[in-house]
């Protein structure tokens, strides 16, 4: 299987397709009708360098990841406000949208923030619980991961009981769905969609998860003896871990490899949580937001020839 360069994720009734700087969101609409819009983003960063450089560009993809989710989904969200919508002055508008932006940074920050308690500080304060049980330092690093996965495990079970995120998780399936059917060669349309894939190798769950298991391997280096410079040196560490994670996600998507494979299968597992089989109108959602994007037709031609 050859890999494009397309990826996207699921919003509120849609999906959200991007090709290098490229994105779409399409959404469906409560008249059923397909809304489609078309931008460009172009990262958190002016210069395209450190985007390069490995270990370095994962911090900065993840970032970029984090606001255009948000912005897609705020965008997604709108579709569904019940307020009426206010006609607004060209210099009131430009307010609103600046009002906008601030408070869109302010959501990423602060789920930065609760994410990092949640998955980081805390598994490490619960496994510290039983240091006066064990003297191996290899013992409690292995139990803090254990923790940080089954809390995990534990947020997705919780989150996906929600009807919306239930919906949301079959808009995740489309999406991966749509992208493995390009990838293996197939026309892209419902009926090919319907019977591919809703696991992809390089999808943000597979990442997590190996964010995951590399805090474990990099936590094990942290000796130090003060409780609160473990801590800190844990949330420091995190662009490490990151940039560590995101090449091993980005080795598995582009290889076939036994190991990697192998590697890749817990994170596929746990995409048994995060997607869910679409129906067909979500899949025709998928498709039009890949095809606003990406010329799969000409991909195919050149990428996949014998």
């Amino acid at each position: 299987m050859k890999s494009s360069n397309i990826g996207g994720q699921a919003v509120l009734e849609g999906i959200m397709m991007k090709n290098r700087e490229t994105y779409s969101v399409a959404v469906r609409k409560p008249d059923g009708e397909i809304e489609v819009d078309i931008q460009e983003y172009k990262g958190v960063l002016p210069w395209k360098a450190p985007q390069k450089i490995p270990f370095i560009r994962g911090i900065f993809n993840f970032v970029d990841s984090l606001v255009l989710g948000m912005k897609t989904l705020t965008y997604s969200a709108s579709f569904f406000e019940d307020e009426e919508e206010e006609i607004l002055t060209e210099d009131e508008a430009r307010k609103q949208e600046k009002k906008e932006k601030l408070i869109m940074n302010l959501t990423v920050v602060v789920s930065v923030l609760i994410a990092v308690g949640i998955f980081m500080v805390l598994p490490y304060y619960l496994s510290s619980i039983i240091e006066k049980h064990t003297s191996s330092h290899l013992v409690m690093t292995v139990l803090e991961g254990v923790i940080r996965v089954a809390v995990f495990l534990i947020y997705i079970v919780l989150i996906s009981r929600t009807k919306d995120i239930k919906r949301t998780f079959m808009y995740h399936g489309a999406e991966h769905k749509c992208i493995n059917c390009i990838e293996h060669g197939l026309e892209l349309n419902v009926e090919n969609v319907r019977k591919s894939s809703k696991q992809h190798k390089r999808c943000g769950t597979s990442f997590l998860f190996f964010v995951m298991i590399v805090s474990i391997i990099v936590c094990f280096f942290i000796t130090a003896k003060s409780q609160i410079v473990r801590v800190l040196l844990r949330i420091a560490l995190l662009p490490l871990i990151a940039g560590i994670s995101y090449e091993l996600i980005r080795l598995a998507g582009n290889s076939d490899h036994p190991v990697i494979n192998v590697l890749s299968k817990p994170g596929l597992w746990v995409q048994n949580l995060t997607t869910k089989e679409p129906d067909d109108s979500m899949i025709e959602v998928g498709i039009k937001a890949v095809e606003a994007v990406f010329d799969w037709k000409t991909w195919q031609e050149e990428n996949l020839k014998q």
